[in-house]
């Protein structure tokens, strides 16, 4: 009964079937870095392009087999990894059909520590952790996997969510062998952040972590800093870059219906190639090649520089959020997740500061993008309301006269310069 647990896919194969329409069963399969062979005197390069199904893909044999004095064990497999991805499966279905009003909590409380183990355990995660930990035997690796399992999901927790849609594009989302991609656009692929197994690190303010959830809907977490100030350095750190600890989520604040353009999807596709260990896969040829098809590859200049940023029109200052419990015992968290008496919780300076920003660049979006929302919330909504899709021909007029002063301001032009795309 062992056997079953030896070839072992570390992108399951429900979530590969995701990507498949009905009646496919075979991805485009495509090696990145196919094997070089000698045999018989003779050497050659294996083929790139595959014609693969699921149960073929994205798998190693093995991947997940510990060995204790001379004694296999597939225990991990099969209790762990099993089922994490049988509680997973249900969670992705249900924020890639998200609706507000239905019972999202125990989804979120499930996909949440299935995306941070899932980013860990591919071949590239595990690299990484081997790495980190200072070069563990691969034994060791899988135990410490086990342990920091929920290594990313504070950091998630804290960030703007966006579910964006791909159905307006005729070109659709292709996945990779490290499907939890992490985007800085200020860690190109050949820089030292993005070498080898390393991905820019997510508290990183410009790092966006995006994660495919079937091929018309991405779920994108942007850091809420970024999104308040995107004129601040791209590698600073999160303003409480505390790895392990609680945190609370605001459903009502979750994006939705951001329908994206075919170069958008196309930019998309690409970063998620660029960030592939080795493997990537899609239902149509053409879409394991998206620079084919884009206007420019340049990675801080995809989506304009803001390729996968929320629409800040939503975004508020504060966030301070206190709970009461039954018997008078009270929790409070600040913006970025600081308890009331930790040093971070209260920052006037870094919240005037933040507002400032945050004016400024909800200006630069509204006379970049118009009127209409990139992305809808379901704040302040009532039973039965839809949720409001335009911010109104006046105020965006405003916004738009607001602007023109914050052009004015030396070096701005040539800022917004620098991010635009440069056109084939």
């Amino acid at each position: 009964m062992d056997k079953e647990y030896t070839h072992n896919h570390y992108v399951p194969e429900w979530y590969q079937c995701r990507f498949l329409p009905d009646g496919e069963s075979k991805h485009y399969y495509l090696d990145l870095r196919p094997d070089t062979v000698t045999r018989d005197g003779h050497t050659y390069t294996r083929k790139a392009l595959l014609r693969w199904g699921p149960p073929r893909c994205f798998a190693q044999n093995d991947l997940y087999t510990t060995s204790w004095g001379g004694l296999d064990n597939r225990d991990i497999e099969r209790f762990f990894f099993g089922k994490l991805d049988t509680q997973g499966k249900a969670a992705v279905e249900h924020f890639a059909d998200f609706k507000f009003g239905k019972g999202s909590h125990e989804a979120f409380e499930t996909l949440v520590p299935y995306m941070s183990v899932q980013k860990l355990r591919t071949p590239k995660g595990l690299g990484w952790l081997r790495h980190i930990a200072g070069g563990l035997p691969e034994n060791e690796t899988l135990i410490f996997l086990q342990r920091i399992r929920n290594i990313f999901c504070a950091i998630w927790t804290d960030c703007v969510w966006q579910i964006a849609d791909a159905s307006r594009s005729p070109t659709k989302f292709i996945i990779s062998d490290h499907p939890v991609v992490a985007y800085n656009r200020e860690c190109f692929p050949a820089s030292k952040y993005c070498q080898g197994y390393n991905d820019p690190d997510i508290r990183y303010a410009a790092t966006h972590t995006y994660f495919p959830l079937s091929l018309d809907k991405v779920l994108i977490l942007t850091n809420l800093s970024w999104v308040r100030d995107p004129f601040q350095n791209p590698l600073k750190l999160h303003p409480n870059p505390d790895l392990f600890r609680d945190s609370i989520f605001n459903f009502t604040d979750i994006q939705v219906d951001r329908f994206l353009t075919e170069e958008e999807v196309l930019e998309i596709n690409y970063v998620t190639k660029k960030r592939a260990f080795r493997y990537i896969a899609a239902q149509e040829e053409e879409w394991l090649y998206p620079e084919r098809c884009m206007g420019s590859t340049n990675w801080r200049k995809l989506g304009d520089g803001y390729l996968l940023m929320p629409d800040p029109r939503h975004i508020y200052g504060g966030g301070e959020v206190i709970i009461g419990y039954e018997g008078g015992r009270s929790d409070g968290f600040g913006a970025y997740g600081h308890k009331p008496w930790q040093e971070g919780y209260e920052d006037k300076e870094r919240d005037d500061h933040e507002w400032a920003a945050m004016l400024k660049f909800k200006a630069e979006w509204a006379a970049t993008y118009g009127p209409e929302f990139r992305g809808v919330t379901d704040e302040f909504l009532s039973d039965g309301e839809s949720p409001r899709a335009s911010m109104g021909e006046d105020y965006w007029r405003s916004e738009c006269e607001r602007d023109k002063e914050f052009l004015k301001i030396r070096g701005e032009r040539a800022r917004r310069r620098r991010l635009k795309r440069q056109r084939r």
